[in-house]
C-alpha cells in the first residue's frame, strides 16, 4: 500500500509541469564484504556481504524546478562459525530508499521511504529521532523512514522544516517503544542564524503502543507522546555546540514516561602534521515518572581523534566511557583508499556486557576484544 501510494505521488508531482529536459536514469552501487573475529562471541568468526544498488532519474520541470527519484534496495546476507561444526545464518532483501523530491531554489519536499535525520551534534547525538546512524560505522548505513518532509529556506539563512511519518511499525532513534500501527505522526524544526553559527528548535507527536514492554510495565495501546528539543553549533576558534531533548508520555509507563537527554561537544584541529582533528563530546540520558526527575541516569563522554596519512589513508580511533558502569569501549579504524574501492582494518576492546549507545547493526559484534576487516566497492 505504501509503494501504491507512493506511485501516484510520483504521478501528481510529474503532471504539476511540462518537462523541459531530462536526463538519463543513473545507476550506481555499494558492494562491501567483511570478516570479524571475536574470541568472545559464541560464534567466533562472522563474514557477511552486502549490496545496495541504487537508481536515481531527474526530470527538469522548468529553468528553477526540477524533480527527483532515488530506489534503492539493501541485500545483505551473514554466516557466523565456530570450529566449522557450528554455524548460523542470516541474511535478507529490503527497501533502502525509495522516494521522490521536488525542488525550487528555496523549497525541497521529499516523500517515500528516505532518512531524515538533523541536529548539531557530531556522534553523541540526542536528536537522533529518525535514525541510527553509528558512528564507528564506516558506511554510516541506517534504516529509512516512511513519510514526507518538507524544506524551505528563507534568503536570511534561516529555514523551516516539516514532516509527517506513517507506517513505521519498527522504534526509530532512541525510541524503546513502537509507535501505534496506522496513526499518522509529525513535526516540525526551525533553524536561525544566530552570530557566527545557528540555533533550532525541534518538535515531533506520535502515538506509542506499550503492549510489547515487560509485564510489569504498564500496557497501553495508544499513548500520546509530544519530544522537543534544542540545539545551537557555533565555530569561533574551535567549533562547539549543545543539543537536548525532552520527551514526555501522556499516561504513566514507569521510567518510561519522561526522558531527557543532553549532549555537550567541541570539536578542534591541531596544527600538528598532516593536521590531527578531535572531538570531544559529552552526553547524558535521564528518564523517570516525571520530568526532569532523573531517576535513572546514564552519563556517556567520548573521545574521537582523527589524523590523515598522506592522501590516501586516514587514522580513526574512537573511546566511550560509561561514567555508570565505569567501562570503556575502545574503537580504532584504518582507512586505506585506492581508486574504486577502500579497505577498513578496525580493531576494538569493550566490555562483554555492551552497553554503547544505540547502533544500526542488528546483531553486536563489538562486545569484547576483536578484529575486523571491510572492503567496500563503489561503481
Amino acid at each position: 500500500m505504501r509503494i501504491l501510494n507512493f506511485i501516484m505521488l510520483v504521478g501528481f508531482i510529474i503532471s504539476a509541469g511540462f518537462a523541459e529536459s531530462q536526463e538519463l536514469p543513473l545507476f550506481k552501487g555499494q558492494f562491501s564484504s567483511y570478516s570479524n573475529f571475536n574470541p568472545a562471541n559464541e560464534l567466533p568468526w562472522w563474514n557477511g556481504i552486502r549490496y545496495i544498488p541504487q537508481l536515481n532519474y531527474e526530470v527538469q520541470l522548468s529553468e528553477s524546478r526540477r524533480v527527483d527519484f532515488e530506489a534503492s534496495t539493501n541485500i545483505y546476507g551473514n554466516l557466523g562459525i565456530n570450529n566449522f561444526n557450528k554455524y548460523e545464518t542470516n541474511g535478507r532483501i529490503k527497501p533502502y530508499r525509495f522516494w521522490a523530491r521536488f525542488y525550487t531554489r528555496q523549497f525541497v519536499l521529499r516523500a517515500g521511504l528516505q532518512k531524515i535525520n538533523f541536529g548539531s551534534a557530531s556522534l553523541l547525538r540526542p536528536l537522533m529521532w529518525f535514525d541510527q546512524i553509528d558512528p564507528r560505522d564506516p558506511l554510516q548505513l541506517t534504516d529509512g523512514v516512511w513519510g514526507v518532509l518538507g524544506r524551505y529556506y528563507f534568503l536570511n539563512n534561516m529555514n523551516i522544516w516539516f514532516w509527517a511519518l506513517y507506517g513505521n511499525k519498527n522504534p526509530k532513534g532512541w525510541e524503546l517503544i513502537p509507535s501505534t500501527t496506522n496513526i499518522p505522526e509529525g513535526g516540525g524544526r526551525l533553524q536561525i542564524p544566530v552570530g557566527s553559527g545557528e540555533a533550532a528548535m525541534t518538535y515531533h507527536y506520535r502515538t506509542a503502543d506499550s503492549r510489547s514492554l515487560a509485564e510489569n510495565l504498564m500496557q497501553f495501546k495508544k499513548i500520546p507522546e509530544n519530544r522537543f528539543g534544542i540545539d545551537a553549533r557555533f565555530d569561533r576558534i574551535i567549533g562547539y555546540w549543545f543539543e537536548a531533548t525532552w520527551k514526555n508520555m501522556k499516561k504513566d509507563i514507569g521510567l518510561l514516561t519522561n526522558q531527557e537527554i543532553f549532549n555537550i561537544g567541541a570539536d578542534y584541529t591541531f596544527n600538528v602534521g598532516n593536521g590531527l582533528t578531535v572531538i570531544l563530546e559529552q552526553l547524558m540520558a535521564a528518564s523517570g515518572k516525571k520530568p526532569f526527575e532523573f531517576g535513572e541516569k546514564t552519563t556517556f563522554s567520548l573521545l574521537n581523534a582523527s589524523y590523515p596519512i598522506g592522501l590516501f589513508d586516514r587514522i580513526n580511533y574512537i573511546v566511550y566511557y560509561d561514567w555508570k558502569n565505569r567501562n570503556a569501549y575502545n574503537f580504532i579504524n584504518w582507512q586505506k583508499q585506492f581508486n574504486h574501492f577502500t579497505i577498513y582494518i578496525m580493531g576494538y576492546i569493550n566490555p562483554k556486557q555492551y552497553n554503547v549507545p544505540l547502533q544500526y547493526s542488528e546483531d553486536i559484534l563489538f562486545a569484547g576484544k576483536g578484529l575486523q576487516l571491510l572492503f567496500v566497492f563503489n561503481h
